[in-house]
C-alpha cells in the first residue's frame, strides 16, 4: 500500500527545474532508496516528500489526498525527515534536541509527559546517542549529530521516515547500524524512504528503488530488478559487476570504462 505517492511532480528554482515529472510511491512497510548522480533530484524530491517545497506542478498524496491540503501539524505527525548538513544555531543539550521530536505532539511549549520521556530515551538508544545525552549538540562531531537528528526523527514516531543520505558521515559500524535500523523500522509497518550513494547498500537493504538522472526518476521497481549492471552503466557512466559474498550478501565491483564519454 502507497501511503505517499508523486504524480508527475516537479519544482522550479530561480528558472531552473530541479526535477520534473517525477512519479514515486513510497510503501507501507518497505525501504525506498533514491539512487542517482550528485545533483540528479534526490534531496529535492525528499524535500517535496515533506512539504518543505512545493511543488511546481505536480502533486504529492498522503493517503489519497493532496499533502497541501494538510496542516503542518498532521504532516509534522506522519512525515519526518533527516536532511543533509544540518547544522544547529542554539547551544541545546543532546537530549534537547531529541525531545524536540515530540513538538507535533506536545506543542512548542508543551511540557513533557513520562510517556514522552520514555519515547524520546527509546529513540536515542537506537541511534546510540544516549551517552551523549548531556553534551551540547552544536560541538558533536559530523557523525554523532547525524545520529542525534535520526534519533530527533525517531522521537515523532511518525510512520513516514525520510533520509537525506544518513550514512554520509558515519564510521562503518554507525552506517550499519542505520542501515539495519531502517529495515527494523519497515519490519514495524513504518515506509522508508533513504537516499543513497552506495548502490550495495541499496541492493542489500532496500525493497524498492527509484534512479534519479538529471532531475528525472528514469526508473524505478523492485530493487533486485531495477538495478541491473546495465542501469548502472547508462546511469552512472561505471562498468557494474553483481558479486556475491560467502555470507550469502550481495553488491557491485565498480570500474570506469574508459570507452564511455
Amino acid at each position: 500500500m502507497s501511503l505517499l505517492q508523486t504524480a508527475d511532480v516537479g519544482v522550479m528554482k530561480e528558472g531552473r527545474w530541479l526535477i520534473q515529472g517525477a512519479n514515486l510511491a513510497v510503501n507501507e512497510g518497505e525501504v525506498t532508496a533514491l539512487v542517482g548522480p550528485n545533483g540528479s533530484g534526490k534531496s529535492t524530491l525528499l524535500k517535496l516528500l515533506c512539504r518543505l517545497w512545493r511543488p511546481t506542478e505536480g502533486t504529492v498524496a498522503l493517503d489519497g489526498k493532496d499533502l497541501q491540503t494538510y496542516s503542518a501539524r498532521e504532516i509534522a505527525k506522519r512525515i519526518t525527515i533527516v536532511q543533509q548538513s544540518l547544522t544547529l544555531r542554539y547551544s541545546f543539550t543532546v537530549l534537547e534536541v531529541v525531545a524536540m521530536g515530540r513538538y507535533p505532539h506536545t506543542g512548542r511549549i508543551g511540557r513533557l509527559s513520562e510517556m514522552d520521556l520514555q519515547i524520546v530515551e527509546s529513540a536515542m538508544e537506537k541511534a546510540d546517542v544516549l551517552p551523549l545525552a548531556d553534551r551540547h549538540a552544536n560541538r558533536l562531531s559530523g557523525g554523532e549529530l547525524q545520529r542525534v537528528l535520526l534519533a530527533r526523527c525517531l522521537a515523532t514516531e511518525a510512520s513516514i521516515i525520510l533520509l537525506d543520505e544518513p550514512t554520509s558521515n558515519l564510521d562503518l559500524s554507525h552506517a550499519l547500524d542505520v542501515l539495519h535500523l531502517c529495515r527494523e523500522l519497515a519490519h514495524e509497518g513504518k515506509s522508508v524512504a533513504i537516499a543513497l550513494h552506495d548502490l550495495s547498500s541499496a541492493l542489500r537493504f532496500a525493497d524498492q528503488v527509484a534512479v534519479l538522472s538529471s532531475g528525472r526518476v528514469i526508473d524505478s521497481g523492485p530493487t533486485d530488478a531495477v538495478l541491473s549492471p546495465e542501469k548502472i552503466q547508462s546511469v552512472f557512466s561505471v562498468r557494474a559487476e553483481r558479486v556475491r559474498a560467502s555470507t550469502g550478501q550481495e553488491g557491485f565491483l565498480f570500474d570506469r570504462d574508459k570507452d564511455l564519454s
